[in-house]
């Protein structure tokens, strides 16, 4: 599986890739949003989990590298469509990078790649994505990609130790669409 885009390769995860996604993991800017847990270890799960979804058949869940298109191949984090334990014509969309590949437009270009693939490869019809409220890069990527809010809930008692909650995003194939034209 792989999709191409202007500068990115968005494809399966190789075990090469498991070093680099464990360091961008244990990087404090990359953790400035994320749980109290072993950063690590939980780069290992989230890894091996990967791994396995790629070889789920029927695949349900898309998690790929993103990495730089050209020689090098450099991975800069990942995103996927995820219809794993949700209704027929609707997904997840996840995206995390490397903090050493913010503000660069890899994450808007990575992202449009992945949807426009749920949307018109898939064929799905909706697909929801859950952020950090205070997390202002992810909200301004979502708007800029045509999600929608469309609820928050309170997150786990980390979270809430912090006053954050979670945003719930949405965006239909309508709106995507319309968005992309």
């Amino acid at each position: 599986m792989e999709i191409v885009t202007e500068r990115l390769r968005l494809r399966e995860f190789t075990g090469g890739d498991l070093p680099v996604l464990v360091g961008y993991h244990a990087d404090s800017r990359y953790g400035e949003f994320a749980g109290p847990d072993d950063p690590q270890a939980d780069a290992r799960e989230l890894f091996r989990m990967f791994i396995r979804w790629a070889d789920e058949r029927p695949r349900r869940n898309y998690q790929l590298a993103v990495a730089e298109r050209g020689q090098s191949g450099e991975l800069l984090g990942c995103c996927g469509v995820r219809t794993g334990g949700f209704d027929a014509g609707r997904a997840e969309f996840g995206i995390e990078l490397a903090p050493d590949w913010w503000r660069h437009g890899y994450a808007t270009e990575a992202a449009r790649a992945i949807l426009e693939f749920g949307f018109h490869e898939l064929g799905l019809q909706a697909i929801g994505a859950v952020s950090v409220t205070e997390n202002a890069p992810v909200t301004r990527l979502a708007q800029r990609l045509g999600f929608r809010v469309v609820g928050r809930r309170p997150g786990p008692a980390w979270m809430e130790a912090r006053g954050w909650s979670h945003t719930e995003w949405a965006l239909t194939r309508e709106l995507w669409e319309a968005h992309e034209a």
